[in-house]
């Protein structure tokens, strides 16, 4: 994700990283060079009786408007369910970490173990959801006692949170935690699951193909077509009108895309790995650990996080 401070808006114009132009920029061109074409070869076909008008174009432009508007809601919905079933998420942790360490204040090793299995569960869901490797981090973070077990597992997401309940069962039977405490303690670990199942549900399921795919080809046609209505008016000006109107409809429908998947590493997804290091600090401050895992820090070129 893109951070910066607030830009005037002169030169926010100029903004390059974190825009969809750079993505765009040789189907731009590809427009740019049939405008030109238009512009070269009007007179030829004109005497042949072959005159596009701006008519059919303006209907199906507002179409286009429409299903894009519709595209870009639903990746936009995508975008702001994944950010608040994260927000969820550390708000669940916080609060089983603050009941364990209640129930627990003479047995710190026990309340250890719990919250580096809580920071694991979410550096796990963030490689899940990436498709990368999360070895690394769960033998950083995971208990001694559990570590082979999640690493054998093809789930282990899940297989934390398994250990997690399981922890929790250990505690009730020592006389440790209460009836009451471990009722509210379990409904808190439903809730990662909660959380866990919804993400998945994002991720596994984009908005059907068959959707996106007539917007994609009802945007190219008619980005392709357009410099042939438009050079009867417009003549010498069609290149410059052509790529202009184009830049609106490619981009919508590249932000689209992009937002479709927000737990990719795009410049406008979600910014996983700063949000997981913000947790694994708060996790690590409420067991009383130190020194603290330094802040997640925006790249210095990019501003990415």
């Amino acid at each position: 994700m893109i951070v910066r401070p607030y830009q005037h808006w002169f030169p926010r114009l100029f903004s390059w990283h974190g825009a969809v132009l750079s993505k765009i920029l040789f189907r731009l061109s590809l427009n740019l060079m049939m405008a030109v074409f238009a512009v070269i070869c009007f007179q030829w076909y004109e005497t042949l009786g072959i005159r596009l008008t701006t008519a059919p174009f303006s209907l199906l432009g507002v179409a286009i408007a429409i299903f894009l508007g519709f595209r870009n809601s639903a990746s936009y919905a995508r975008f702001v369910e994944a950010r608040t079933l994260w927000g969820g998420l550390l708000i669940a942790q916080r609060s089983l970490l603050r009941q364990a360490k209640g129930a627990l204040r003479r047995d710190p090793a026990a309340v250890k173990e719990f919250g580096d299995m809580l920071m694991a569960f979410s550096w796990s869901l963030k490689h899940q959801l990436r498709g990368t490797d999360s070895s690394e981090d769960i033998r950083r973070l995971a208990p001694e006692s559990v570590r082979d077990e999640v690493l054998a597992s093809p789930f282990r997401t899940n297989r934390l949170l398994l250990c997690m309940g399981a922890w929790l069962a250990d505690r009730r039977e020592e006389g440790a935690i209460s009836d009451l405490l471990y009722n509210g303690m379990d409904a808190n670990l439903n809730e990662l699951a909660h959380i866990l199942g919804g993400c998945e549900r994002i991720s596994n399921t984009p908005i059907p193909f068959a959707y996106s795919l007539i917007v994609h080809r009802t945007v190219y046609l008619f980005c392709t077509l357009l410099p042939f209505a438009l050079v009867a008016d417009l003549h010498y000006m069609t290149p410059l009108v052509s790529v202009f109107i184009s830049y609106t409809f490619l981009s919508l429908e590249s932000l689209a895309e992009e937002l479709e998947d927000p737990f990719g590493i795009a410049a406008n997804d979600l910014p996983l790995d700063a949000i997981c290091n913000t947790t694994e600090r708060l996790l690590s401050e409420m067991s009383d650990l130190s020194p603290l895992p330094a802040v997640h820090q925006p790249d210095a070129k990019f501003n990415l996080i």
